[in-house]
């Protein structure tokens, strides 16, 4: 019933075992296959020898006293409440507070021991070089006189160095688990943050100086023509393949198409169009915005928490949703009169471009600078993602401290495009021949699988939930070139990342803080997206109906006989699996014990950006 077999159902009403076993009798070992004679002849030898070897057995006793079947619903009910304990620990692993996870650690911080072993062909070296940039994370810059929080670049690019007295400067990891444990997915890892005061007084005082490029304008084109038979759309602009090409020659002025190639500005009349009200907002200055999306109904907004009141007092949460999101909001009457639900400022996205709502989430992903014309920094969260530690504090971490602008954490698991491509086609992300396709045209322009000798890159695969970003030309060209990609091939921006990175990075002096994805785990909580979690509820609230008892005498017992009998043993069986197969299933009709079957708690899908993407 929950997977596991309870032995011969044969016991039942005290018959003997009829398959494949053996009876003692008058000092002799009689098959099973003689026990018609047996019972005609050696009446007495069973009734002597035979009940002193049943007396003995401890089980017999049981079975005498309160009959097999009984015995095999508290087996289940002991099998049921085990489970239930064990489940307890699994099915609620990503709701574990922040602090036990930070004391715990991780079991998928060191990426050799994902699922105990090398996950990818150079693992290992790659655990040596994490292991050795994680130790040395705070060697790109050093604290300057004075107040003591002010950070300046020294020595080489990567290398940087904390004084002895600042709060992080002795933290390290510690060391990764035993790899003989058992795999129970990717965990946050601590991080050492800085005060949110501190954190607040290592914002740069101006912005960070643009390698090579410093003036960024973008195609507009009221009636762009498709002239080439690739993808594409309207809202892009369908750029060439030349045009594609030039963009990545960077020069000190550049126009490229970056979206919203219509209208007057970005959000009127472009596609992907806000209210008047909302275009005024999205046009003030801010040094620090968090953004996010809901489209097409597909998550439940995530309340921040943990965010200091400075942080609530400067810095606003951006919520982007459709129109679809926005009726299903209103009717649950999450979403009023205001255009607030708790910490997000709500704004409605009219006239979206794509019919694909995860489509239509990479414009405020990666676009932000359209959007958001006068801000200085950025945080994008994607909309399954719950924000757990002060913008301030993750923004001093990953870009302040690492003197970096543009930071994304790496994938937990895969580093390499065409193994992240497989695993898409393999999870149904998208259409096999369309990620074929884009594949096969980076192999041209000269994508190569990822290997040691692209250190100090040490990955070619992001996980893109999270985009730490500070505005200026040379990122948002990045993320213009990303969107482009993301426009014209699938729309699975793990796979076009590293061809648009290393073309950059080709031209200019310009690098990405790929940070682990652990780091990422410890600021962020991920959450199922919508759909499996009203699957889980409707599971939980309106359990399989029961068989029905009625007409039967209680306490007692139909007697079966013969193939009636075994008959009806394998029809149970057979509902039994196929319960089973369902993750329910029901232990005994008159008891009406359910249980969860182990693997049903066990092999919940592992949440990540991808999976849940």
């Amino acid at each position: 019933m929950t997977g596991g077999s309870l032995g011969p159902r044969t016991w039942n009403n005290g018959s003997l075992p009829n398959i494949n076993c053996v009876i003692a009798g008058g000092g002799k070992l009689l098959h099973s296959k003689n026990l018609v004679n047996v019972r005609k002849n050696s009446t007495k030898v069973l009734s002597v020898s035979g009940v002193r070897e049943k007396e003995r057995s401890l089980p017999s006793v049981w079975c005498r006293c309160l009959g097999c079947r009984n015995i095999s619903v508290l087996l289940l009910i002991a099998f049921a409440l085990l489970v239930f304990v064990l489940g307890s620990f699994v099915v609620n692993k990503e709701s574990i507070s922040l602090n036990v996870d930070q004391q715990i650690g991780t079991l998928s911080m060191v990426l050799p021991y994902v699922n105990g072993a090398p996950s990818n062909p150079g693992a290992s070296w790659i655990e040596k070089k994490d292991k050795q940039k994680d130790e040395n994370y705070f060697v790109a810059n050093i604290l300057k006189g004075g107040d003591g929080n002010e950070f300046q670049t020294v020595g080489s690019k990567g290398e940087s160095v904390l004084p002895s007295n600042h709060p992080c400067a002795k933290f390290t990891f510690p060391p990764p688990p035993p790899p003989t444990l058992r795999r129970i997915g990717p965990r946050p890892c601590p991080v050492c943050y800085l005060p949110v005061d501190q954190a607040m007084a290592s914002m740069p005082s101006s912005p960070s100086a643009s390698p090579v490029l410093h003036d960024l304008t973008y195609v507009h084109d009221e009636n762009p023509i498709k002239s080439e038979p690739h993808r594409g759309s309207d809202f892009g602009g369908y750029p060439s393949l030349k045009q594609r090409n030039d963009s990545f020659d960077i020069k000190e002025s550049m126009t490229v198409h970056c979206g919203f190639v219509k209208g007057s500005k970005p959000g009127q009349q472009t596609g992907f169009n806000f209210d008047e009200s909302d275009l005024t907002e999205l046009q003030q200055f801010h040094d620090i915005i968090v953004a996010s999306a809901i489209f097409g109904n597909y998550d439940v907004i995530q309340q921040p928490r943990n965010i200091s009141e400075e942080a609530k007092k400067n810095i606003p949460f951006y919520m982007f949703i459709d129109e679809e999101t926005e009726a299903y909001l209103r009717n649950k009457s999450i979403l009023e009169s205001g255009k607030r639900v708790g910490l997000w400022r709500i704004v409605v996205v009219h006239n979206v471009p794509y019919s694909d709502a995860r489509r239509n989430g990479k414009v405020p992903k990666l676009l932000l600078h359209r959007i958001f014309p006068n801000v200085r920094y950025s945080i994008w969260i994607d909309g399954k993602l719950q924000l757990v530690v002060d913008p301030y504090q993750i923004l001093e971490k990953f870009l302040w401290r690492q003197n970096a602008n543009f930071a994304i954490s790496r994938h937990y698991r895969r580093f390499d495009v065409f193994v992240e491509a497989e695993a898409n086609k393999a999870a149904g992300k998208y259409d096999n021949s369309s990620i074929d396709e884009q594949v096969d045209f980076y192999k041209i322009e000269g994508l190569t699988p990822y290997s040691e000798a692209k250190l100090p890159i040490t990955s070619d695969v992001p996980e893109g939930c999270v985009l730490i970003k500070e505005h200026i030309p040379i990122t948002n060209l990045f993320t213009c070139l990303w969107f482009n990609e993301v426009d014209r091939f699938t729309s699975r921006d793990q796979l076009s990342f590293a061809i648009v990175r290393d073309k950059v990075m080709a031209k200019v002096d310009w690098n990405i803080n790929m940070f682990l994805d652990c780091e990422r785990r410890n600021f962020v909580i991920q959450a199922y997206h919508r759909d499996l979690l009203e699957t889980f509820a409707a599971v939980t609230r309106h359990p399989p109906a029961l068989p029905s008892i009625r007409g039967r005498t209680p306490g007692k017992r139909v007697t079966r006989r013969g193939r009636d009998r075994r008959s009806g043993s394998r029809r149970r069986r057979k509902n039994a699996a196929d319960a089973i197969a369902r993750g329910v299933t029901d232990a005994d009709p008159q008891t009406h014990v359910l249980a969860v079957s182990l693997p049903t708690l066990l092999d919940l899908p592992e949440v990540d950006c991808l999976m849940m993407d």
